[in-house]
């Protein structure tokens, strides 16, 4: 049982909920633009800091992994200790992160500033949205959290550019040293105008289940990422170990950071699966394409991250209307058709090579790519919060949040060992230009099989929801599933 305290009393229209929605829009905004520039970057850095690509990897993966891992005790802490408090030791904690990140002198230490940001955005990421759930007066949610989206959007929107045009014209550092004054304008908006919020539960923190996560993702990524060296099995055997722990002690647990009896709902099982698929696929596209069109085709850090802004643009404007879509007819064609569809992108995305036209032969698959992954994503976000119990959507989405991220995770650490790429080939325009093309149509096969498990589990017609709100009317949770391209 739960008890929220100082919650639903800001106005949308008031002073201080305009002040709310900034410091939510500013904080959650530097997760975004880092999440969305790192990819474009990543070959300037390879380079600048003389990186292997399994450094490039993890300098990818290891903010994923504490990301992935502690994402759901994040938003649990916030609940317990405040939302505000936490939300502002994320936004603290990602600033000196980044900080380190960018004055970072080689790839180790670089890794392992990822790793510390990670966890900021572990506490920041959750604390965005919950802050806005709990501080607004119940007739003004639905529309502050638009406009925390569509806010948000515009944000991720402008980040390819911000961020290619740094790379290119500045220095690939300012990707992360940008983000200390963001920071200091979100703390000083959050301590004006945000209201301190919690919820007082009964019950631990699962912090055993947290650190068991954590292990498990991290095994199974450093064997993908080093496998062929002699710590990889090692690696492997304390992955599944601990995968195996974690299981029991959230099966044990009274108080799971997952509860594992959700999983017997077949729709919320399926919608897991899928995003595991889909979101892997995701998460290994975007690795892939920036590099491939900054190393085979030529392009600079700036057109390589604008190359991708289509994507962005299609989800801002199409994204609600395939939710639309789904609360009509349901949800199992739009999590069919879109990841299909999806994949017909990718296979085309997958011939782009040296001398190919943007216009031609990069624009209209991402648009493609962008239009499937429209209307896949609200009718993922709806059929996963639906199968829950109404008190345990946040957690739901939460797992299906840290589900998401684990498949980017594992997917960027394993396609480069399953094509071949290894050492510096990155740089190397013939051995990525032949990668590239391989890890692309596994890509789209995931996608593929993402689409047959939902037209095969996925419960046909418009979902039924627990407080009988029309579908896609549910508020939005503290950790609900974000649009991917709300970057890493």
């Amino acid at each position: 049982m739960t008890q929220s305290v100082g919650a639903g009393t800001v106005e949308y229209s008031s002073t201080a909920g305009r002040g709310v929605i900034l410091a939510a829009v500013l904080g959650s905004g530097m997760a975004m633009l880092d999440g969305t520039v790192v990819n474009v970057a990543l070959k300037t850095i390879g380079k600048d800091l003389d990186a292997s690509l399994a450094e490039l990897q993890w300098i990818t993966n290891g903010y994923l992994l504490l990301l992935a891992s502690l994402i759901l005790l994040g938003g649990a802490l916030g609940d317990r200790i405040g939302r505000r408090r936490v939300f502002l030791i994320g936004v603290v904690w990602f600033a000196v992160a980044s900080v380190l990140c960018g004055v970072a002198p080689n790839p180790t230490l670089l890794i392992g500033a990822r790793v510390l940001q990670g966890i900021g955005g572990a506490l920041l990421t959750p604390g965005s949205l919950a802050i806005i759930e709990a501080v607004f007066a119940r007739a003004d949610r639905g529309r502050a959290i638009g406009a925390w989206s569509g806010l948000g959007s515009i944000a991720a929107a402008i980040g390819p550019f911000v961020g290619g045009g740094l790379v290119q014209y500045a220095d690939w550092r300012w990707i992360f040293l940008i983000n200390a004054p963001l920071a200091a304008i979100t703390v000083v908006v959050a301590l004006k105008y945000v209201p301190e919020t919690r919820s007082q539960a009964d019950g631990p923190f699962d912090v055993v289940g947290a650190v068991l996560a954590a292990l498990f993702l991290a095994g199974l990524t450093y064997c993908l990422i080093e496998w062929g060296t002699s710590y990889a099995l090692p690696a492997l055997g304390v992955g599944i170990t601990t995968g195996v722990a974690f299981l029991v002690v959230e099966h044990r647990s009274a108080h799971p950071m997952m509860p594992l009896g959700m999983f017997t709902s077949r729709n919320f099982s399926a919608a897991n699966a899928m995003t595991l698929l889909v979101y892997a696929a995701l998460g290994a596209v975007m690795f892939f394409l920036v590099i491939d069109l900054q190393t085979v085709g030529g392009y600079g850090a700036l057109e390589a991250g604008l190359a991708t802004l289509p994507l962005t643009v299609i989800m801002l404007f199409l994204a609600a209307r395939g939710g639309e879509l789904g609360a009509r007819i349901g949800p199992r064609i739009p999590m069919t058709v879109g990841p299909l569809v999806m994949a017909v992108g990718v296979a085309w995305l997958s011939l782009v090579g040296a001398g190919t036209s943007y216009w031609t032969g990069v624009l209209p698959p991402v648009c493609v790519f962008g239009l499937g992954l429209a209307l896949m994503v609200a009718p993922l976000t709806s059929t996963v919060l639906a199968a829950a119990p109404e008190d345990r959507t946040g957690i739901a989405s939460g797992v299906n949040n840290a589900v998401a991220r684990a498949g980017s995770l594992l997917a960027v650490a394993a396609l480069p060992v399953a094509v071949g790429l290894s050492g510096d080939q990155y740089a190397v325009a013939a051995a990525f230009d032949d990668a590239y093309g391989k890890a692309l149509l596994v890509c789209a096969a995931m996608l593929a099989a993402g689409g047959v498990i939902s037209w095969l589990t996925i419960t046909h017609g418009p979902l039924a929801t627990g407080d009988g709100e029309a579908e896609g009317e549910r508020p939005a949770s503290s950790t609900q599933l974000e649009c991917p391209t709300r970057g890493h």
